[in-house]
């Protein structure tokens, strides 16, 4: 496979490219998505069957199950990290090796039932929390130690958006691909 195709396999959607000036307005249509995601997620891979969950959605990739999962655990993550930058001064984050999550039992044979419920439930917390944050709050920021960046809620909320949109866009091109929708 060449490196432009398997490009656009891992990137669908493309990178995230965040604007040079986030306005109220992206933070809005961000969140939306956020609160959406759970529930069009669920609703794109209900129905697959162990084969289809147990299929990679590109060569050398993870498969939909652990797609799945690791959205949980990723969003987990960021729902932490939200917390810590709106209760310490540019904390520290841990990072964690998704990779070597995806490869963890529960990734490759749990239900994935249980990601889905948890997705909902932690998304639910986090609209719930976003919504009421200040413009100060948005510029509360925590350090992510693997890049030394310094990562901006804003953005972050951005970030995770897209990522939702990201993996939603793996999902449904192998469906797509293979004929299931």
């Amino acid at each position: 496979m060449d490196t432009a195709t398997l490009e656009r396999l891992k990137y669908p959607i493309g990178q995230f490219e965040c604007p040079e000036v986030i306005t109220k307005q992206h933070v809005k249509e961000w969140i939306d998505v956020l609160e959406t995601f759970p529930i069009r997620f669920e609703a794109l891979v209900k129905h697959l069957n162990k084969e289809q969950l147990d299929t990679p959605y590109r060569p050398g990739g993870w498969t939909i199950r652990q797609t799945v999962h690791h959205v949980s655990d990723s969003h987990h993550h960021s729902y932490t990290r939200f917390k810590w930058a709106l209760t310490e001064d540019k904390p520290l984050i841990k990072a964690y090796e998704e990779k070597n999550w995806a490869e963890l039992f529960d990734s490759k044979t749990a239900p994935i039932q249980m990601s889905l419920e948890h997705l909902k439930a932690i998304h639910y917390k986090l609209v719930y929390l976003l919504r009421d944050l200040s413009e100060d709050d948005f510029k509360k920021s925590f350090l992510h130690p693997e890049t030394n960046n310094e990562v901006f809620l804003d953005y972050n909320i951005g970030n995770y958006a897209w990522h939702s949109k990201h993996h939603y866009a793996h999902i449904e091109h192998v469906m797509k691909q293979k004929g299931w929708m």
